[in-house]
């Protein structure tokens, strides 16, 4: 089978992970392609996520490799074995690559947590919402371009719906919440579906209000994604180029600090809640 030429975010994940247990090990490509049976040039492929590898074959490596974190061998090897097709592939051909990825991001993770300035998690939009966001987009976006969005957005958030959902932290600036997009009537019903959310017991919504004055990573959105063991954790950042995903251990560190810090001057759920009603009452 011929290398991938786009490969997903989560099959270059997984192929970065082999990587670097194979670094960490101090073995070369020549020794990895010794242990699968296969010739050198598979190995950058594999490690690369342009290629796919079985379960065994990462367990082969991870064994190998002395590798003694067993439940991040478990975890890659599942993820190695993945077959079935996710619902986001039905809009590969519609929608650039990355919008794909996020889905995937969080229909596999552990814990969600958000934290958001101008534009409010897509997790919990309306479908008027989202609408009225696209519509801003520039350059402008046809009328089937939006729907597709639309559609996909609103698909994303059967994650939350699911027997097993991922908890959901949000932290949302209260300039997020005062925006109105589409106007008072479609403001006031996304802030109701937001106090619907906080209700649940898998999810938290905790607001920063204006009075806290500055806090870190003021205008910047970012999604912390929280894998099944902490190896695998995501950064996903709302770059104005796109969707950019971090998965360094220092850049991990970095961004759990910056929740923290976020954590500290927000509101508690309660008063939150209290906030969001009061600028729900007032449109």
């Amino acid at each position: 089978m011929p290398p991938r030429s786009t490969p997903t975010e989560r099959q270059r994940r997984l192929g970065a992970e082999l990587r670097k247990m194979r670094a960490a090990a101090g073995m070369t490509t020549e020794f990895a392609a010794g242990l699968l049976g296969v010739p050198r040039t598979n190995v950058p492929n594999m490690e690369s996520g342009r290629s796919g590898i079985s379960p065994e074959r990462v367990r082969t490596l991870a064994a190998n490799y002395g590798c003694a974190n067993q439940g991040l061998v478990d975890a890659l090897a599942d993820m190695a074995g993945e077959r079935v097709k996710g619902w986001w592939e039905a809009y590969r051909s519609q929608l650039p690559a990355t919008f794909l990825d996020i889905a995937e991001l969080e229909w596999h993770a552990h814990k969600l947590r958000i934290a958001v300035t101008v534009h409010l998690p897509g997790l919990i939009q309306t479908e008027e919402h989202a609408r009225a966001v696209f519509e801003h987009v520039v350059p402008r976006l046809s009328e089937h371009d939006i729907d597709v969005r639309v559609a996909h957005r609103m698909e994303r958030q059967q994650v939350l719906d699911r027997v097993d959902p991922p908890l959901l932290e949000l932290t949302v600036h209260e300039a997020a919440l005062r925006m109105q997009f589409g106007g008072p009537r479609v403001a006031r019903l996304q802030l109701e579906r937001i106090l619907a959310a906080s209700e649940r017991r898998d999810v938290a919504v905790r607001v920063v209000p204006f009075k806290a004055g500055g806090f870190p990573g003021a205008g910047q959105s970012v999604v912390y994604a929280e894998g099944r063991v902490a190896g695998l954790d995501t950064v996903e950042l709302d770059a104005t180029h796109g969707p950019e995903f971090i998965d360094s251990a220092t850049q991990l560190h970095k961004y759990r600090a910056h929740f923290r810090a976020l954590e500290a001057v927000a509101l508690p759920p309660e008063a939150s809640r209290d906030l969001i009603r009061t600028l729900a009452d007032d449109l």
